[in-house]
């Protein structure tokens, strides 16, 4: 069984904090199963996002991990990354939004797995 939304969002964003970046809930989704979203603002007017792997990315052995994967390979205007996140709730009302700043770009994703 998978973790519930709220629950993984909730370590993510306390795995943020012990490397010392800021984190928060930009959008509260489905508290069981909302599908994440997580932008990394780099703080120079750029952004990375992560968004859920297609289905065929998850390993039959392991199916309940959450898998990211970026948007792009490059950080992009931080504009394209809010057009990109409209589009998403528009089509998945019940998805979260995960918000973190980090210099470096650093997501912490490959760490919050479950």
């Amino acid at each position: 069984m998978r973790l519930k939304s709220a629950i993984w969002v909730a370590a993510y964003l306390r795995r943020c904090q012990t490397a010392g970046v800021f984190g928060a809930v930009r959008r509260r989704g489905a508290e069981e199963a909302g599908a994440v979203f997580v932008k990394v603002a780099t703080l120079d007017g750029n952004a990375m996002l992560y968004v859920p792997a297609p289905q065929t990315v998850y390993d039959d052995s392991r199916p309940i991990e959450r898998i990211f994967t970026p948007m792009s390979p490059q950080p992009v205007p931080e504009t394209t990354v809010e057009e990109r996140l409209v589009r998403e709730i528009k089509f998945d009302p019940d998805a979260w939004v995960v918000e973190t700043e980090d210099r470096a770009g650093r997501h912490f994703l490959d760490l919050a797995r479950g």
